[in-house]
């Protein structure tokens, strides 16, 4: 059985824990604390070491998901689980465009750990004030061969989509070498 490992990136409130339960197999192991602090109005607890999910492909196929915190103050922790990474999804709040900013810092982060493919998610597209995709890839000044995705997290079969396009990319990189 092969397993891959693939990361979950993004900036706070993204919807990468979310991301992760919506399709795991297993109970998402997450270590979030409760938040006492301005940032309380958008969500109520943080990640602040990783999530862990599992998903079962077909019998010769494992997807181990790790999500990253999210919060500056944990970015110890990305350059740790992008170890041993064979892809990333960097998640994008497509409400949120004052995050943007950071979304492209992180995408450049993981970049510089591991050669490896991405995708970037836009996340809550079924939102009535969400950015289309294709003004969130603008804004992020993504290169023309960078995969943005619409996703919405809390949506099983838009996660599957987002990951099955990211594990064809791992697949094809790994039939290149």
């Amino acid at each position: 059985m092969q397993t891959v490992k693939m990361v979950i990136t993004g900036p706070f409130s993204s919807g990468k824990t979310e991301f992760i339960r919506t399709v795991s197999e297993i109970d998402v192991v997450a270590t979030e604390r409760k938040i006492s602090s301005e940032v309380e109005k958008i969500k109520e607890s943080t990640t602040v070491a990783m999530d862990f999910g599992r998903i079962t492909v077909d019998d010769d196929l494992v997807l181990f998901l790790f999500g990253t915190p999210g919060q500056k103050r944990f970015d110890f922790m990305w350059e740790i689980l992008s170890e041993g990474m064979l892809g990333f999804i960097v998640m994008v709040d497509s409400t949120r465009p004052e995050t943007f900013r950071e979304a492209r810092t992180i995408l450049e982060t993981f970049k510089a750990y591991a050669p490896t493919p991405y995708i970037v998610a836009a996340n809550k597209q079924d939102s009535p004030d969400a950015w289309e995709v294709e003004d969130v890839k603008h804004a992020l000044r993504l290169d023309p061969e960078v995969k943005i995705m619409p996703c919405v997290a809390r949506n099983k079969e838009s996660v599957k989509t987002v990951l099955l396009e990211l594990l064809y990319g791992i697949l094809a990189e790994m039939e290149k070498n």
